[in-house]
């Protein structure tokens, strides 16, 4: 469906599955197996307002928490467990949604500390053609000056040791095969947002 999903096996403090799912999988028999044999889904995250897919019939089948940011909720009407946040929303003790309008109203990046530390963008943050980490401008976006300003609110938030890996929702081809982007942080840190303003302002 021109985008990724991704599915985090994780436990809670009592050893209890805590899993998380970011994003809409297709809502396919064998896939709702293969989290169901894993302990099924604790969390599902929605990053942006093009991620959830069917929603209703998917939640019904994960029965699981559906957390989305609160400019974005009215997009999920009826839906049982939503669960709706301003700006983050912890997830246990090492993990946490960061609301990063700009790409949609209610666009969010996911933090998780382990293995160094993991960022799943959404749409935030895609490959660009080079396969380098960037805040990409569609027809789509919401609002771009928004977006560059999380961008640089992400680049002060983490150091070389809080952040490793990041994890796109979309544009993975360009990855060439890699499941994800490494060198995440110098990644970050190499975007050049006041260029990008530069060039907004002569649009």
């Amino acid at each position: 469906m021109g985008g990724t999903a991704y599915f985090i096996v994780d436990k809670d403090s009592t050893g209890s599955p805590a899993n998380l799912l970011i994003d809409a999988p297709a809502d396919d028999p064998t896939l709702l197996q293969f989290m169901a044999d894993r302990g099924g889904v604790r969390h599902w995250v929605i990053t942006h307002r093009g991620a959830s897919g069917a929603a209703k019939s998917l939640q019904a089948a994960l029965e699981c928490d559906v957390l989305v940011q609160e400019q974005e909720a009215y997009l999920l009407p009826d839906l049982p467990q939503l669960v709706t946040y301003q700006d983050t929303y912890a997830l246990g003790s090492h993990g946490e949604i960061l609301w990063t309008p700009g790409y949609s109203p209610g666009s969010v990046c996911v933090y998780l500390a382990q293995h160094g530390g993991v960022l799943l963008t959404g749409r935030h943050l895609l490959p660009n053609r080079d396969g380098q980490l960037q805040p990409l401008r569609f027809s789509k976006t919401f609002h771009w000056p928004r977006q560059l300003r999380q961008v640089e609110r992400l680049q002060t938030r983490f150091t070389p040791d809080t952040l490793a890996y990041a994890c796109p929702a979309a544009n993975t081809g360009f990855l060439r095969g890699q499941r994800l982007v490494k060198e995440a942080y110098r990644q970050l840190q190499a975007i050049n947002v006041a260029q990008l303003k530069d060039q907004t302002a002569l649009l």
